[in-house]
């Protein structure tokens, strides 16, 4: 980062490498759509490389990143009210060999599942994602931020500008709604159906 704000080229790609992925999963879940949301990307890579000299480094690079993006899909939206759809994706772009996903979320553990197994968990991954998509948006970002980011709540209180105390209860929220939500579609609730443990 350090190298990047001295004008080194070659520094500022490695942070495009890096967060690449999660920035197109962030666009991807606000847009719905991978031309707009790859668009968003492009754009926030772009205003991060032009005031990088301005960047303080009182949050991380991701987190600056992260609200750049967040800023310019929120316009998108605004501009173009369309609600185009996406297929859930189970894993995010970018992402390396072994990186959470979607099964992840559902507490599932590795290995070669036979069909019906296959099959349940399928259901429970889109019944999960079902449950997400009818959070409010403040609680469902607040949750994806956490579960499928991996960001702290600092780093959640950080990039939302919202105080660590509201990270918290939005979280307590969305997991208890999911868990409601789950249980309302006849999901049995267990450790590894609960979006605490995902």
């Amino acid at each position: 980062m350090a190298r990047a704000k001295q004008g080194d080229h070659e520094a500022f790609r490695v942070l495009v490498e890096r967060y690449q992925g999660r920035a197109f999963a962030l666009a991807l879940r606000v847009l719905k759509d991978e031309e707009r949301a790859r668009d968003a990307v492009q754009e926030g890579f772009l205003k991060a490389y032009t005031s990088i000299a301005k960047f303080e480094g009182r949050s991380s690079f991701y987190t600056w990143l992260y609200r750049l993006v967040m800023n310019l899909c929120l316009d998108m939206k605004r501009r173009d009210k369309t609600d185009r759809e996406v297929e859930w994706d189970e894993t995010r772009p970018g992402d390396p060999a072994g990186a959470p996903t979607a099964e992840a979320m559902a507490g599932q553990g590795a290995g070669n599942p036979g069909p019906a197994q296959a099959l349940e968990r399928s259901e429970l991954r889109k019944r999960i994602a079902e449950a997400i998509s009818q959070l409010p948006e403040d609680a469902r970002e607040t949750l994806l931020l956490r579960e499928v980011d991996g960001l702290s709540y600092a780093e959640i209180a950080d990039a939302l500008e919202i105080p660590k105390g509201t990270v918290m209860s939005r979280l307590h929220y969305a997991r208890k709604r999911v868990q409601e939500l789950l249980v309302e579609a006849g999901v049995q609730i267990g450790r590894a159906t609960s979006p605490e443990n995902a």
